[in-house]
């Protein structure tokens, strides 16, 4: 078990999970209310409650025209204009007009409370920033979600004696259950759903990113299956977790190398602000 000490920050961690996957819900409902009124917002835009989305249901709310729903189009929306008309035609009733109302007005307070959870979440780490920034170095895994992995394992890993272990307290490790020769079942314990749930959010993400994480997920999900590969990438990436705790190192992928990676996305604007201010010359 984690120390005490992080108790308190576990109750904030854990009720900011509980409002994020309540806005999440509410999201969900707005979405098949949109679907409902025969508006296919999310056949062009990823998320139906980003800035650009959220006008445009906004403007669906307010009776404007389909040109006027257009002007709040986000340049990099990958969408025509025509696309955006056909998403956009659909038939809002004044009841479908009332319940989406109520529904943005509940995600906004949700998510203005959740901004306060994760404000004060992070302000109350700031003694741990060493861990979070050497957390943050490992693929999939941000600033939140460094700070919500730390409160729910601790600082010391000698708690749990082995990346193992952490990992069969958690609940991420493949059951054993075999006898003569036979696998008869490969069912998982419980564990701590929080930590689970922070995990494979950060596995998705690993596995959408250059990294040698990725290559791992892509072998794995054509022998296993998206589920099962996507558990075992968030079972490495806690063994990877307990390593970079204890050691107080940060994570060195073997397949990518970050820093000629920065420098090669950021040499063209640094090398024409070196010759702007006379360092070097054309």
């Amino acid at each position: 078990m984690p120390p005490q000490h992080f108790r308190d920050y576990r109750l904030i961690a854990r009720e900011l999970q509980k409002l994020t996957g309540i806005a999440s819900g509410e999201k969900n409902r707005l979405h098949k209310l949109l679907t409902d009124a025969g508006i296919r917002l999310s056949v062009v835009v990823r998320d139906v409650y980003g800035k650009s989305a959220k006008a445009m249901i906004m403007g669906l709310l307010n009776g404007e025209m389909p040109e006027q729903l257009l002007t709040h189009d986000d340049p990099r929306l990958k969408a025509t204009p025509d696309e955006l008309r056909e998403a956009l035609d659909g038939d809002l009733s004044d009841s479908h007009r009332f319940v989406m109302r109520e529904l943005m007005a509940h995600i906004d307070e949700l998510e203005a409370r959740s901004l306060r959870f994760r404000q004060t979440l992070l302000s109350s780490l700031r003694a741990y920033q060493a861990i979070l920034q050497t957390l943050q170095t490992l693929p999939g895994i941000d600033e939140l979600s460094a700070a919500l992995l730390l409160v729910e394992i601790g600082d010391d890993m000698s708690a749990f004696g082995s990346p193992a272990k952490l990992a069969s307290w958690a609940g991420v490790c493949p059951g054993q259950n075999e006898s003569a020769g036979k696998r008869k079942s490969t069912r998982t314990r419980k564990g701590n759903p929080y930590l689970r749930r922070i995990l494979c959010e950060a596995a998705n993400a690993a596995s959408r990113t250059r990294c040698g994480l990725q290559e791992k997920f892509k072998s794995l999900m054509i022998r296993r299956g998206r589920k099962r590969a996507i558990f075992a990438i968030a079972h490495k990436l806690l063994k990877m977790v307990f390593l970079l705790i204890q050691r107080g190192d940060y994570y060195r992928d073997a397949a990518t190398d970050y820093e000629a990676l920065t420098v090669q996305r950021n040499a063209p604007r640094w090398i024409k602000k070196l010759i702007q201010y006379g360092y070097i010359t054309a």
